[in-house]
Parts: C-alpha cells; structure tokens; sequence
C-alpha cells in the first residue's frame, strides 16, 4: 500500500509520478535521461511508464542534442532530463539551437534544493534562469510538498504547451526541480485529473489565415511579372508552394530544406551557381521577392536579394525575425501554406513566359554543367558526395546535413532531392550534429523511412559520445563521413591565401590525423572506406537495405575541394554565356 503524502520520498515520488502522467496525457513518447543521483525520481516516474520510450545517454551534451533530433523530427517534445551541476551546463549548446530553430524540446534540470545552495555543496551551481533568454519559458517550483499537489498538474501541462504553442514560435522550456533526499520512494495516489485521459490544459493555436489588410499588402506588392518565391525552412506544404509558383509564373528558388526540390519546371535547384555568374545575376534580377520561411544558407543567394531593389515580402509561421539584410517591406506571421493558398487565389496578373523560360533555361544548364564536370573526375569529390547520396534517397527517409561544408554541398549540388531534409540551422554550429540524427532516427523507429547524416570528419570528432550505446539503440542510421583530415570549409576563405601554409594549417587547417574506422570499430560500429562513385552509390544502397547503423567514410583533399568548386563555378558560367 502506497505511504501517505506526508513522507518526504512519497511526496517527492508522487510528485514526478503526476509530471509523467501529465506529458504522457499531452501525448508526449520519448524521453531522454542521462545518468545522476540528484535526477533519480524524476528518471525512477520516466522508466515506469511505458508509454514512454526512455532512451539513457552517458554524455548530458550528446544527449541534449540527441532530443533535439527527436523534437524536430516529431513535431513534439522529448523531455529531456538531467542531474544537477555541470551536467546542466552541458545542455546549453542544445538549448540554444532549439531555442533559434523553434524545436520543442522539455528540457528538466534536477537541483540541490535552497538550503544547500551557495554554502559549498558538491555538484552545485546557479540553475536558476541558467538558459537566460533561450527558453521560451522556465519554472522553479521549489522542492515538493503536499501542500502544493494541486499545481503540478498545470505545471506539467503549462510546460508542454509553452514548448509546442508559444506565441514566439515552438522551443525549449526549462524546468529547474529541486529534490531533497530521501531521492527514492513510492508514488502515492496522484491528485485528481482530468476525465477521459485529457491533459490538464490545452494549447490555443496560431493565426494561421492572412487577414484582409495582409491581403491588400500582398496584392500590392504581388502584382508585378517579374518575381520570385524563395523557399527555405518552415515554407509550408510544397504542393501549396508549387501552386502558386503556376498562379505567378515566378521560379522557386528551393532550398532542399523546404522540401519543394521536386520535379517541377518552377524548381530551381541551382541558383547558388547561377548567381554567382554576374551577368546571369544581373538579367535575373527581380521586381518583387516572396520568401517563405526560414533564409537559405547560400551567402551568394542572400547577398543577390539584398542588393536586388526588389520589394521583398517575409512570410513565416511564427514570430522570429527572418530578415538578416533589414531589406524586408513586409514581415507577416502567419502560416505559409494559408497564405501561399490565399495569394493563388486572387493573384490576377499576367504571367510573362519570357522570364519563367529564362529561369528554366539558367537551371537545366547549370545543372548539365555540375553533371559533366563530377563526371569527368575519376576521384570521388565532396559535391559528388552530396549529389550522389541526396539522389539515392527516397520521399520516406530523412538526411540531416551538418552546417560547415555539407550543408552548402547539398544545396548547391544536391540537385532534385526527394529526401525529408533537416540541418541545425538555427545557430549553425556543427557541434551535436551525429546525435541530432540519432534523434531523428529515434522518432522515426519503426516507420517506412530510414535516416542518414551527411556530416564532415572535424563535426564528426565534436560529436564522438553520440556513438556512446548507438549500436544497441535498435535504429537504421547510415552516416556519411566527408574526411579532408580537418576543417575544409577554411580553404575557401581568404585565410587560406592570405597565411603562410603552415600558420593556416595549424590554425584553421587543423588536421587531426585520426583513424575513424578505428574509433567506430572501438563502439562496435562497421565502418567502410569508400572511394568512386559507383562505390558510393553501392554503398548506400546496401546500407538502406541492411538496415541498423553503418558508417561509410569518404576520404578526399582539401585543396582538391576548392579546385573542383572553382571548376564547376567556371563550368556553369560558361553554359549560361550561350543562354540569352
């Protein structure tokens, strides 16, 4: 028989027992606990429920960034707990990235409680606000007592909402939990909750329709021929997207994020190497931009639109700020699908064949051109690497694609991509990347689709730990190592010519001369070596077929890098000369 609620370990117990039972009434499946003593209630209410998948993670960073994967590919939040002390420290860089990309992540710090805090006790630092302005909203309730078991319903239900539906946008919430000893006990009954397995609050959704002085503004702005539609991140429903790219007659530059690589005469794919062409960038110049979500990575897309003169039109579902140049004439938050639907309803002017054929034109040849020059290359190249692996992955998979060097490969070279494709994109750091797709693979167990990560060998090093247990977590993930032996995205920045050889490699160059078949090896993970890009292409393919985790390393050059980029760039300037 339970104890009463006026022992401390049975109140502490009943307390994390009536959390649990709260997010798993909000529907939440997965849960993320790396290992500690302050936690153990917390972690003890998680394992007993086995409505949750419970993954363990040695590593508090790698863990982080592992329910960061789980909350993008999801839609929900894994929550996401840890010990007190440094351990919280190491969630920040996760908490920051979900925090900037609006990923719903419950991230629940266990603490020392009050009494034991700034007096010198072991394993204690300041937890309160730890996360600053990175978290959509933080909660300290202080150690649980009988007297306040009428509020943590509503605190459980509160932080699911503030992680999913903030008028900021989906994030990271923060719970600091402080726990007196005794840490382990037997949950009493819970208090009352709601009838029919209903969680105790529910969220009130977003503006998703554009209003009628939204309308006007865009039938002011849209009216003009001579246009594009700029698809990044959070763009909406690429049908949707599509849809109005036939109802304007304008060409959609597509990251592969958006998902609208399709193939589609409106999609263009290349337009990093079109525009890096001058005179192409200048007959291409628009009147009028429509970007829907969140920027590309190109620096050569951002710089064409911010010195274009076009009026530029913002249009994202949540409320951060997507306009880095400051160039935007109007900023709506409101759903991109809603408002890409309404605009091809009422869109009434003319289309102009000349500027939607030129557009095509620029795309079929630049991307002819990317296909004759990795062609022509008997050594496997890193573009090849991108366009090989993003061309043999189907409309159920997942690729998740490390900022650096692999992520721009992808969208300039990845050509038509039928792939789900996800990045940290939202602080842009390459740290976390591996157990971000573990993450995703997580979420996605048992479905049609398989996950792979396209990542470089230095992201790779930052994120080791993420092999921590990865062989026994029962998913299909291939990895794709890009290994240039150090950090080959500094070869195309001015350090690299400005700097004597030996200073740049020491400081930005950076080889680390590790084995990484060795260091798979060494967490039972195969890992094979593949050069060509038959031998790629085969690779991946037996790799999607056997399924669990495979690690195919690619080694390549990178001065060699550098000159293939300039080769293809040479290429496609060339075949848009004979274009008018």
């Amino acid at each position: 028989m339970p104890a009463p609620l006026d022992d401390p370990g049975t109140v502490t117990a009943t307390f994390c027992a009536t959390l649990v039972d709260e997010w798993v009434r909000a529907g939440l499946a997965h849960a993320v606990v790396a290992p500690g003593s302050r936690s153990t209630p917390l972690a003890l209410a998680l394992a007993a429920r086995p409505e949750l998948a419970l993954h363990v993670h040695h590593d508090e960073r790698a863990a982080a960034f592992l329910a960061l994967g789980i909350g993008a590919a999801s839609g929900r939040p894994a929550v996401l707990v840890c010990t007190s002390g440094t351990a919280a420290v190491e969630l920040h860089p996760a908490v920051v990235e979900a925090h900037q990309a609006a990923v719903p992540m419950l991230v629940v710090t266990a603490d020392r409680p009050p009494e034991l805090r700034r007096v010198g006790a072991p394993q204690t630092v300041e937890q309160t606000a730890l996360y600053g302005e990175a978290v959509r909203w933080s909660a300290e309730p202080g150690p649980p007592v009988a007297a306040t078991a009428g509020t943590w319903r509503s605190l459980a239900s509160r932080a699911v909402i503030e992680t999913m539906d903030h008028p900021a946008g989906a994030g990271p919430v923060h719970l600091n939990l402080g726990f007196r000893e005794p840490l382990v006990g037997e949950p009493a009954e819970l208090p009352p909750a709601r009838p029919g397995g209903e969680p105790w609050h529910r969220g009130g959704g977003h503006r998703t329709a554009v209003d009628r002085t939204g309308t006007r503004l865009l039938e002011h702005l849209l009216d003009r021929p001579r246009g594009v539609i700029v698809a990044g991140e959070g763009a909406g429903e690429p049908a949707t997207v599509l849809a109005l790219a036939e109802a304007t007659g304008w060409p959609v530059l597509a990251d592969p994020r958006a998902r609208c690589r399709l193939d589609h005469p409106a999609v263009i794919c290349h337009a990093d190497a079109i525009l890096r062409d001058r005179a192409a960038a200048e007959a291409l110049r628009p009147e009028v931009v429509l970007r829907l979500g969140e920027p590309p990575a190109s620096k050569v897309l951002g710089a064409w639109l911010a010195a274009s003169g076009a009026e530029q039109v913002v249009i994202a579902r949540d409320a951060r700020w997507f306009d880095p140049d400051r160039t935007a004439a109007a900023v709506l938050r409101v759903d991109p699908s809603a408002a890409a639907h309404a605009l091809s309803c009422v869109i009434a002017h003319p289309q102009d064949p000349a500027w939607s054929g030129r557009w095509a034109r620029a795309e079929a040849a630049a991307s002819a051109a990317v296909e004759r020059v990795l062609a022509d290359r008997a050594e496997l190249t890193e573009p090849a690497v991108a366009r090989i692996l993003c061309g043999r992955l189907g409309l159920d998979d997942t690729l998740v694609v490390s900022s650096s060097m692999p992520v721009r490969d992808v969208e300039w070279f990845g050509g038509r991509i039928d792939a789900r494709v996800r990045a940290n994109r939202g602080a842009n750091g390459i740290d976390g990347v591996l157990s971000t797709g573990v993450g995703v693979a997580l979420a996605g167990r048992g479905g049609p689709g398989r996950t792979a990560v396209l990542i470089g060998d230095v992201a790779f090093l930052h994120d080791t730990n993420a092999l921590l247990g990865l062989a026994g977590r029962g998913v299909d993930l291939l990895v794709v190592v890009v290994d240039n032996d150090g950090g080959g995205i500094f070869s195309f920045l001015p350090q690299a010519t400005a700097l004597p050889a030996e200073r740049f490699e020491r400081l930005f160059g950076t080889p680390h001369g590790v084995d990484l078949a060795a260091l798979c090896a060494a967490h039972g993970i195969a890992c094979t070596t593949v050069d060509g890009a038959a031998g790629l292409g085969a690779a991946i393919d037996a790799a999607r077929r056997e399924g669990g985790v495979r690690v195919l390393r690619v080694p390549t050059e990178r001065t060699a890098n550098v000159a293939v980029h300039r080769s293809i760039d040479e290429a496609v300037a060339a075949a848009l000369a004979g274009l008018d």
